[in-house]
C-alpha cells in the first residue's frame, strides 16, 4: 500500500460544502491514494479510501493465460479435426438410414399377403409367443394352435390368453387353439413346430397323416434327440416319412415374455433353400423383429442346442459364486467347445460369432429369465436335479441334451471338457465343486 496525497475532499467527496453559501474551502477529511501490489503480470488498480476507514481489496481479473502461436494453432487444428469427426459420423449416419429406406421400399410383402393360415405345435411359452407375433402381423391371418391340453385350449379360445403360461398377457382375437390334428393343419401355409426335442418323434408320427407334403416347417426347438442324436432337420422329415418336407430353423436370442411385450428383438431363420428362407423372413419380420437369414442349417441348430448346456455351467458357477472372471473364463471355454464341434459336423465357424451363437449363448448365460442357467443356479447352490425339475413347469433342453453332446464329441473327436463336466453333474457323478477344482486343473494349454 502507498499513501502519498491529502486532498481537501468531504465526507461525501465533495470540495466544497452546499450547506454554507459562503463557498469557502471546508474542513478537509484526509484521503489516501493505495495502489496494490501484485505478483501478476496484469496491470495494477488504483484504489481509494479515507484515513481511518477500511481498505477493500479490489477484485483482480484472474491472470492471464500466455499462451504461444504454437498452442493457439494445435488447437485450431484439434477444434477443426473435432469438427471433420462429427461430419464424418453424421454423412455416414445419413447414409446408413438412405440405405434402410431404400431396401424398405423395395421390401417384398407378397409372402404375408397370400398367406391365410399358420398353424403353431405346441402351446408352452415360445409357442404362444410366436402365434401372438404371427396374428399382429396380419388382422386377417388365422393363427392356430395345436394344443394337448384342454384348459389351455379353453383359455385361449375364451378368455384370450395362455392360462398356464401368459395369464396376464393378452392374445390377438384372431389366435385360436384346438386339441384336434387334422383341423388344426388343414389348409395350413405355414408350421410352427415348438414341441420339445424329445417328445418331437413320438408326437410328429401321430399327426403325419395331416401334414402336407409341402407344407414348409419352422422348427422353435433346441436341441439334440438323446438316443439318436439327430438334429431337428433330422428328426422331422423322418418322423413325417418325407425326406423333402420344406424346413427352416429359426434361432437367436429370444426370451418368449419380451417377444410377448413386443420389445426389439433380432433373430435368424437358416434353410438350404434359399427362397424358403426369404418367405420366412418376410413372414416374420416386423418393426420389433429383425430376421436375418442364413444357409447354415447345422451351424444355427449345434449352437442353440448347445448353449443350454452351457448355460447349466453359467449357473453352477453362479451358484457357487465363484465370481466375474470365472463366469467369463467358463462362458469362453464353452463358446470354444461348441465352435470346434459344430464346425467338425460342418457348420460355419461365422455361425457361432452370430445370433444363433454369440448372441443366444450370452442370453442364455447371463440372464435370470433363463431356465436352463436357473438349473445351473440351484445345482450350484446344492439342491438335487430332480426336485429341480419337478418344481418347473418349463422344460429345459439343456438337461436331456448334454447327455447326447458328449456322444457327439465322441463321434467327432472333439475334447469338450465343460460341457462334459455339466454331464457328469447331471448324471450325479461329480459334484459341482468337484468339476470347478479338475476343471482348473486341466494342463495348460495354447489358445486356439
Amino acid at each position: 500500500m502507498a499513501s502519498l496525497l491529502e486532498p481537501p475532499f468531504l465526507s461525501n467527496h465533495q470540495l466544497f460544502s452546499t450547506t454554507h453559501h459562503s463557498l469557502q474551502p471546508q474542513k478537509a477529511i484526509p484521503f489516501y491514494y493505495y495502489v496494490p501490489f501484485s505478483r501478476s503480470s496484469t496491470a495494477c488498480s488504483l484504489g481509494l479510501c479515507a484515513v481511518g476507514g477500511n481498505v477493500d481489496s479490489p477484485t483482480l481479473p484472474p491472470p492471464a493465460t500466455v499462451v504461444s502461436e504454437e498452442g493457439v494453432q494445435d488447437y485450431k487444428v484439434s477444434l477443426e479435426r473435432s469438427k471433420d469427426r462429427r461430419k464424418v459420423v453424421k454423412l455416414a449416419w445419413e447414409k446408413l438410414v438412405r440405405w434402410s429406406r431404400y431396401w424398405r421400399s423395395k421390401a417384398k410383402t407378397d409372402v404375408l399377403e397370400r398367406t391365410n393360415k399358420v398353424v403353431v405345435l405346441g402351446g408352452g411359452s415360445f409357442g404362444t409367443a410366436m402365434a401372438a407375433h404371427v396374428a399382429h402381423r396380419k388382422g386377417e391371418l388365422e393363427v392356430n394352435m395345436l394344443v394337448r391340453d384342454p384348459e389351455v385350449c379353453q383359455s385361449i379360445n375364451e378368455g384370450h390368453c395362455n392360462c398356464k403360461y401368459f395369464p396376464e398377457h393378452e392374445l390377438p382375437d384372431n389366435v385360436t387353439a384346438t386339441t384336434d390334428a387334422k383341423a388344426a393343419l388343414l389348409h395350413a401355409d405355414f408350421c410352427f413346430h415348438a414341441v420339445p426335442v424329445q417328445f418331437s418323434s413320438s408326437f410328429l408320427e401321430g399327426i403325419a397323416d395331416y401334414v402336407d407334403p409341402g407344407l414348409p416347417f419352422i422348427s422353435l426347438s433346441k436341441g439334440l434327440e438323446l438316443n439318436t442324436l439327430r438334429m431337428m432337420s433330422q428328426i422331422i422329415p423322418r418322423a413325417l416319412k418325407n425326406s423333402r418336407q420344406p424346413y427352416v430353423v429359426l434361432s437367436g436370442p429370444s426370451f418368449a415374455l419380451e417377444l410377448m411385450k413386443k420389445l426389439p428383438t433380432a433373430m435368424v431363420v437358416a434353410s438350404k433353400d434359399k427362397k424358403m428362407a426369404n418367405s420366412v423372413q418376410q413372414l416374420l419380420a416386423s418393426r420389433n423383429l429383425r430376421i436375418n437369414t442364413s444357409s447354415d442349417v447345422t451351424g444355427v441348430e449345434i449352437a442353440g442346442a448347445l448353449k443350454n448346456v452351457l448355460a447349466i455351467a453359467a449357473g453352477i458357477v453362479e451358484g457357487l459364486n465363484l465370481g466375474n472372471n470365472s463366469m467369463a473364463a467358463l462362458v469362453a471355454q464353452g463358446c470354444s467347445e461348441i465352435r470346434w464341434l459344430a464346425t467338425k459336423m460342418g457348420g460355419k465357424s461365422t455361425t457361432l460369432t452370430g445370433l444363433s451363437g454369440t448372441g443366444d449363448i450370452m442370453l442364455t448365460c447371463f440372464v435370470n429369465l433363463s431356465r436352463n442357467r436357473t438349473v445351473g443356479v440351484r445345482l450350484g447352490s446344492g439342491e438335487k436335479l430332480d426336485d429341480i425339475l419337478n418344481s418347473m413347469n418349463q422344460v429345459a433342453e439343456g438337461v436331456s441334451t448334454a447327455g447326447a453332446v458328449i456322444a457327439l464329441a465322441q463321434k467327432y473327436k472333439v475334447k469338450m471338457p465343460v460341457l462334459t463336466a455339466v454331464a457328469r453333474i447331471i448324471d450325479n457323478e461329480l459334484t459341482p465343486a468337484k468339476a470347478v477344482y479338475e476343471l482348473m486343473n486341466l494342463p495348460q494349454v495354447e489358445e486356439v
